[in-house]
């Protein structure tokens, strides 16, 4: 896992610690909405960074590439999943895939 994700999840542990009953609360609902569905978890982490590109939050983006690529997403499907975030949010978003995600798929050494 790439240093950035890895210092991403420390930080939020810790954030953990300063708001305990928020954090757990969060996490019960990121768990929630991810879990196995109508949808599957990988749809999901898909539509999740999907989304994240598009509202331009880089933690978000390597977050979900990486929730991604432990639930099964390959690079291509990450990648078109992209290209429908580039649809939907234009340049910024290209230079978040060009920058960002790419980046954080090499880190995840996903081919």
């Amino acid at each position: 896992m790439s240093n950035k994700i890895t210092e991403l999840r420390n930080n939020l542990r810790k954030l953990g610690q300063e708001i305990p009953s928020i954090m757990s609360a969060f996490g019960n609902l990121n768990k929630e909405s991810i879990r196995e569905g109508v949808l599957s978890n990988k749809t999901k982490e898909l539509i999740a960074l999907g989304i994240g590109m598009a509202v331009r939050c880089e933690h978000c983006i390597r977050f979900h590439a990486a929730e991604a690529v432990k639930v099964g997403a390959t690079r291509s499907e990450i990648l078109e999943t992209a290209a429908v975030a580039i649809l939907m949010g234009g340049g910024p978003v290209v230079t978040n895939t060009a920058s960002v995600l790419l980046e954080a798929l090499d880190e995840l050494n996903v081919k």
